[in-house]
C-alpha cells in the first residue's frame, strides 16, 4: 500500500512535468498578444505625436516593473532576471519540477528611427504555481488517506478472517490432544464458518468413537480378567491336588523307618524338590493371572503384601509406601487396574532398575486416583519400547479413560498414572 501511494505521487509528478509547460504557454498566450498590441499602439502614438518624448514619459510612468507588461528604458535589461514573475513560498524543487518554459517577450519602442526602450511581457505565475502546489498537496494527502483507509480496511478484513482461523486452529489442536468437548465458534466468512462447523462435527464423531473405543477396551479388559480368573481357578483346582499327590507319593517311596529327610541326590529328594519348585511356579502364575488378595483382603492390604514380597526378593532395596485406605472402597475393575499398575511398576523396578530406593504412592485426590512408582535406578533406556507388561498396563489405563506416563525427573525414574473416578462406580 505504501508502494502504491509512492507510485501515485511519482505519477502525479510525472504528469506535472509533462503537461505543465503547455498549460503555462496556453494560459499566457493572451498576455503575450496583449504586450504586442501595447507595443504597436505605443509606436503608433509616438509616430503621430507632436512631442513624442512627453508621450513616452507619460506612457512609461503608467507601465513600470514589476507589472506583467512594463516599459523598460534602454540600459535597464538587468532588471529582467527571469521570464516570469513569482511571489510565493512554494519549495524550489517543486518549481523546478514544473519545468516552466520561456514565457516572456520583448517588443522594441522607437521614436522615428531611435530605439528608446522596450515593452516587456513577464507573466505573474504566483497564482498558477500555487494552484499546482495545492493540487499536488491534495494528491499527496488523498494518496496517504487512501493508503490509511486501505490499511485499516485490510486490517479489519484480515482480523475478521484471522480470528476465526486462529479459533479453528486452536480447536484442531485441542482435537489432536483428545479434547472434543469445546466447540469452535462459527464466525468469519462463509468458507471459514463452514470449516468450523465441519470441524465441530468431526469433534463430535471423534468423541463418540473415543467413547466407544474406551467402552470396548473396558469390556475387553473385563473379559480378560474373567478368563484369567477362570484359568487361575482351574490351575489352582487341578495343579494343587496333583502336586500334593506327587509330594505324598514321593514321601511314601522313601524309607519309612528313616528319621532324616531324603539325602540330596537321591531320586526321592529330586522328586520332592521338583514338586516344590512346581508349587512355587504355580503360585507365581496364579498371582500373575488373578491376584486373589485384592478380592479377599482389599486393595490396600494387597499392595502392602506385594511390597513385602518385593522386599523379600530384594533385601537391599529400601521401600517407601503411602497407600490411601480409601482405595478399599473402589469397584472391582478399578481396583484390579490399580493393583496391576502398581504390580507392573514394582516388577520393572526389581528386574531392570538396579535401584537402592523405591517409593510407591497410591492416593485418592479429588475425582482421581493418583499412582506413582519411583526409583533411583539407572533410568529409562533411550530406545525404550513397551513390552507386554507395559502395553497391557497402558491398555487397562486407557480403558478407564486414564493417563499413564513414564518419565525421568530429578534423578528418579517415575511411573505416573491417573484414573478418573467419575466414570466408575465406588462400592
Amino acid at each position: 500500500m505504501a508502494a502504491m501511494a509512492v507510485g501515485a505521487l511519482l505519477l502525479g509528478g510525472l504528469a506535472l512535468q509533462t503537461f505543465s509547460p503547455e498549460q503555462f504557454k496556453d494560459e499566457n498566450t493572451q498576455g503575450a498578444r496583449s504586450a504586442q498590441l501595447v507595443a504597436d499602439a505605443l509606436n503608433a502614438a509616438l509616430a503621430a505625436a507632436n512631442n513624442p518624448r512627453e508621450t513616452l514619459d507619460a506612457f512609461a510612468g503608467a507601465l513600470r516593473l514589476p507589472a506583467p507588461i512594463a516599459f523598460v528604458p534602454p540600459g535597464t535589461e538587468g532588471q529582467r532576471t527571469s521570464s516570469y514573475i513569482y511571489h510565493g513560498n512554494v519549495p524550489a524543487w517543486f518549481t523546478a519540477l514544473l519545468q516552466i518554459p520561456e514565457l516572456g517577450s520583448t517588443h522594441p519602442i522607437t521614436i522615428r528611427t531611435t530605439h528608446v526602450g522596450d515593452i516587456v511581457f513577464r507573466p505573474d505565475l504566483s497564482a498558477e504555481i500555487l494552484e499546482k502546489w495545492v493540487g499536488f498537496l491534495a494528491l499527496a494527502a488523498s494518496s496517504i488517506a487512501l493508503m490509511l483507509v486501505a490499511g485499516l480496511s485490510a486490517y479489519l478484513t484480515a482480523g475478521t478472517a484471522l480470528r476465526p482461523l486462529e479459533q479453528l486452529g486452536a480447536g484442531l489442536t485441542r482435537m489432536r490432544s483428545g479434547v472434543y468437548d469445546s466447540a469452535i465458534p462459527l464466525a468469519g466468512p462463509p468458507e471459514i464458518s463452514k470449516s468450523c462447523a465441519e470441524a465441530n462435527e468431526l469433534a463430535a464423531t471423534l468423541k463418540r468413537l473415543s467413547r466407544d473405543n474406551r467402552d470396548l477396551l473396558r469390556k475387553l479388559v473385563a473379559v480378560q480378567d474373567d478368563e484369567r480368573r477362570d484359568l487361575a481357578r482351574e490351575l489352582h483346582d487341578e495343579m494343587g491336588p496333583l502336586l500334593f499327590a506327587i509330594r505324598a507319593n514321593a514321601t511314601a517311596l522313601s524309607d519309612p523307618e528313616a528319621e532324616d529327610p531324603p539325602e540330596p541326590g537321591s531320586p526321592v529328594y529330586g522328586i520332592l524338590s521338583a514338586a516344590e519348585a512346581l508349587q512355587q511356579a504355580n503360585r507365581r502364575v496364579l498371582e500373575g493371572l488373578s491376584p486373589i488378595y485384592v478380592a479377599e483382603l482389599g486393595l490396600t492390604a494387597s499392595v502392602q503384601a506385594l511390597l513385602r514380597d518385593a522386599q523379600s526378593q530384594a533385601p537391599d532395596l529400601y521401600v517407601i509406601s503411602r497407600i490411601d485406605h480409601r482405595l478399599n472402597e473402589l469397584d472391582g475393575l478399578l481396583s484390579q487396574t490399580s493393583y496391576r499398575v502398581i504390580q507392573e511398576g514394582v516388577t520393572n523396578v526389581l528386574r531392570h532398575a538396579q535401584a537402592s530406593t523405591m517409593s510407591v504412592a497410591a492416593t485418592i485426590n479429588g475425582d482421581q486416583i493418583q499412582i506413582e512408582i519411583s526409583d533411583d535406578g539407572i533410568g529409562l533406556p533411550p530406545d525404550l519400547t513397551f513390552g507386554r507388561g507395559l502395553t497391557g498396563m497402558h491398555e487397562r489405563v486407557r480403558a478407564l479413560d486414564g493417563k499413564l506416563r513414564l518419565l525421568r525427573e530429578g534423578g528418579l525414574t517415575m511411573v505416573r498414572c491417573g484414573l478418573p473416578l467419575d466414570h466408575l462406580i465406588v462400592r
